[in-house]
């Protein structure tokens, strides 16, 4: 049986639906080794609907850490999901270098002011192939930036199901070399079966490319709710050995190991 994390739960301190200690026996009933939390933080935005207020971040770790403390049978890991907003990556980091975790999940989710994600009215009138690279170089500029440990839903500009014209394998070549260079891990996000997509975040038809390349590898659920806690997993497991991968990445204090699959 294969050691399993999910390092991508949000939680009542964000979006998530339930206090952190209601997903630990959804967890163990998955068969979960490790279980990260990864509340939403957004800083720059006016608007912090969905997200945690940047100042309970310490309130946040400290629950998290007791939390670690009163539990025995699972491994409990704290981290964040940080928004990335070209041209404030000082101020990030100057803000997550007086946090003590164990993990950074980067995401894209703003083109300009709105979310890919807020609905497929956004993509109404646009066009498509240029909104598929101008996510791509954000997602890079992510990678490249050095905050993150971990890279999120890498393609969540899929989700509506909108497509470009053209074939998209050049942007995930493109990505994967970036995240190699700069020792980024890649995030197989298990919630893109649960919009309208219906697939796992990224691309199942460009997997091998991130294993061509080298790059580290993690499988999380994205859960809002206990239920969805590993929701998926044995699929995405095959897929990510199918895939080539012999190993996982697993972090503690942002150090990050691999286990064998």
């Amino acid at each position: 049986m294969p050691y399993k994390t999910d390092y991508h739960i949000h939680t009542t301190f964000s979006d998530g639906k339930a206090a952190p200690e209601k997903y630990i026996p959804a967890a163990m009933a998955s068969g979960i080794s490790e279980i990260g939390f990864s509340e939403h933080l957004s800083l720059f935005r006016e608007d912090q609907t969905g997200c945690m207020d940047p100042g309970n971040s310490t309130r946040y770790i400290e629950y998290l850490h007791d939390l670690r403390n009163r539990t025995k049978r699972i491994e409990v890991r704290i981290g964040l999901e940080i928004d990335f907003r070209s041209g404030k990556e000082k101020e990030i980091g100057n803000f997550l270098d007086n946090l003590e975790i164990d993990y950074r999940i980067g995401s894209v989710h703003y083109l300009g002011e709105t979310s890919v994600d807020s609905g497929p009215e956004f993509y109404t009138g646009k066009d498509i192939d240029r909104l598929y690279e101008s996510y791509f170089e954000n997602v890079i500029r992510a990678v490249s930036s050095g905050l993150y440990d971990i890279i999120g839903h890498c393609d969540l500009i899929r989700i509506y199901g909108f497509r470009p014209s053209f074939d998209p394998e050049p942007l995930y070549r493109g990505l994967a070399a970036s995240m190699k260079k700069h020792n980024v891990v890649l995030e197989l996000n298990t919630n893109g079966r649960n919009k309208p997509l219906a697939d796992f975040y990224p691309d199942r038809r460009f997997l091998h490319i991130f294993r061509e390349e080298n790059v580290a590898i993690c499988v999380n659920s994205d859960a809002h709710f206990p239920a969805r806690v590993g929701q998926y997993f044995d699929e995405a497991y095959d897929m990510v050995r199918s895939a080539g991968f012999t190993e996982m990445a697993v972090f503690s204090s942002r150090k990050r190991s691999m286990v064998p699959l």
